[in-house]
């Protein structure tokens, strides 16, 4: 039976930089929720948040990519750890952030997969699809949480 997904939206009272609303998910260390969590982020952003093709496209495949690396490397998939997603967003900008309950990591040790000795390596390439899709991305001290901004055009 797969565990639960809890999600909470909520406005945020004290709005910091023109940020609305906020929701909020835990997830469990399973690949499997992936594709529910996504669909849920997705629904509360609707074209007046962002345009259809920056949810459709850019927000999903960075979220994907960013919750399977919770899952997979931050939480190594263990069924007692949990990935909390927190959705922030507003007239001008959506901000994703994903944490996870590993040990982290060091985000500039990823070498870069588009060198050629690189190409054929799965090492790296969801971190570089991340940084191309969103407009901003930065990482907490340790390592273990993700913050990605897209910014309304």
């Amino acid at each position: 039976m797969k565990a639960p997904l809890r999600a909470a939206v909520a406005p945020l009272a004290a709005a910091p930089s023109g940020l609305e609303y906020e929701l909020t998910l835990t997830l469990p260390s399973d690949t499997g929720i992936i594709e529910e969590a996504i669909l849920v982020v997705c629904r509360h952003l609707s074209a007046e948040y962002l345009s259809e093709r920056a949810i459709r496209f850019n927000l999903r495949i960075a979220l994907a990519e960013a919750l399977a690396n919770a899952i997979l490397y931050g939480n190594r998939c263990d069924p007692s750890r949990s990935v909390q997603v927190r959705v922030r967003f507003g007239a001008e900008r959506v901000e994703v952030e994903v944490t996870d309950e590993g040990e982290g990591f060091d985000p500039s040790s990823l070498p870069d997969p588009t060198q050629p000795d690189r190409l054929c390596l799965p090492t790296g390439r969801g971190l570089f699809l991340i940084r191309n899709l969103m407009d901003e991305v930065r990482f907490n001290e340790k390592g273990n949480s993700i913050c990605m901004i897209l910014r309304r055009a």
